[in-house]
Order: structure tokens, then sequence, then C-alpha cells
């Protein structure tokens, strides 16, 4: 089985909101806060999916009509 392809994302987190992620990780909730990361990054993506569809089409519109700038 292979891996799927990943990139690597830093990012600076409020020492509270760390706090309370280290938390659900020790508590069992989470295998590690990689795991914990991903999947709040996967449900706030699918929660928001029709916005970024709608914006993204916005954005291949203006570009058909007026082009890069």
């Amino acid at each position: 089985m292979s891996t799927p392809e990943t990139t690597t994302v830093h990012a600076q987190v409020p020492t509270r909101l760390y706090a309370e992620m280290e938390e659900l990780v020790k508590a069992g909730w989470f295998r590690d806060l990689n795991d914990l990361l991903l999947d709040a990054l996967r449900h706030y993506l699918e929660s928001h999916r029709p916005e970024l569809a709608e914006r993204f089409i916005r954005q291949d519109a203006e570009w058909g009509l007026h082009g890069r700038d």
C-alpha cells in the first residue's frame, strides 16, 4: 500500500488552543496532533464546500471576462 503524497505546513496557533488540542490527543480522541489537524481541516473544507465552489466559479468567470492582471 503506497503512502499518499503530502506537503508539510507550518502554522502558529494560540497557546490555549494548542493546549486543548494536546488534551484531546491525551484523552485518546486522536492518535496525534497531525491526525487532529487533518480531521479538523477535512471537516472544515467539507462543511464549506458550496461556498468554495461558488468562489472558484466566480473567479473563473472573472478571469474569462477580464483575464488575469
